[in-house]
């Protein structure tokens, strides 16, 4: 079977459907990275903060230097829910998106890199946010690290789809 460049011969109604799915997906997901800004997780120490708390970081800053916002250690169960949410949630992004990327003309290669990569990350990602709030601090690099490649590949992909679906058919032999 040919798939490769098969999305530029959809349909029109087909290709707006696809296009509006994934821009209203690409929405939730940049979204979601408001979110992590606005939690300040978007830098190592954040993270760190972010599931380890910072309660005992005031005894050691001076006055001048204290926290603006108290947070706490999550508990087990808010982290088995937040784990075990964002690897199955992401887990269906990343497969529909990646669906979509097998249909466009690129190179295997990439497109392997494209589809397989966000998998990696999200295991990266959220199984380094366990580790991390199990005692393992160095794993909020990874953590970091992880979550700019998914996020890079995310929009890689994305773009890479929508563009697609603006091109026209090339004739077939």
């Amino acid at each position: 079977m040919k798939y490769n460049g098969l999305l530029s011969t959809f349909p029109k109604e087909i290709k707006i459907f696809i296009g509006s799915f994934v821009l209203i997906l690409s929405l939730g997901f940049y979204t979601g990275l408001l979110f992590v800004g606005q939690t300040s997780t978007n830098s190592p120490t954040g993270i760190e903060e972010n599931y380890l708390g910072n309660e005992d970081q005031d005894s050691d800053l001076g006055v001048e230097d204290e926290v603006t916002e108290m947070k706490f250690k999550k508990g087990e169960r808010e982290m088995l829910t937040i784990i075990h949410t964002h690897i199955l949630s992401m887990s269906f992004i990343f497969f529909l998106l990646g669906g979509l990327v097998w249909l466009t003309k690129l190179p295997k290669n990439w497109k392997l890199f494209l589809t397989i990569e966000p998998f990696l990350s999200v295991i990266l990602t959220f199984g380094g946010i366990y580790m991390l709030w199990a005692g393992m601090l160095w794993m909020k690099y990874v953590v970091l690290f992880s979550g700019i490649l998914m996020t890079t590949t995310f929009t890689l992909s994305a773009f890479l789809v929508l563009y697609q679906l603006t091109l026209k058919p090339l004739p077939r032999n």
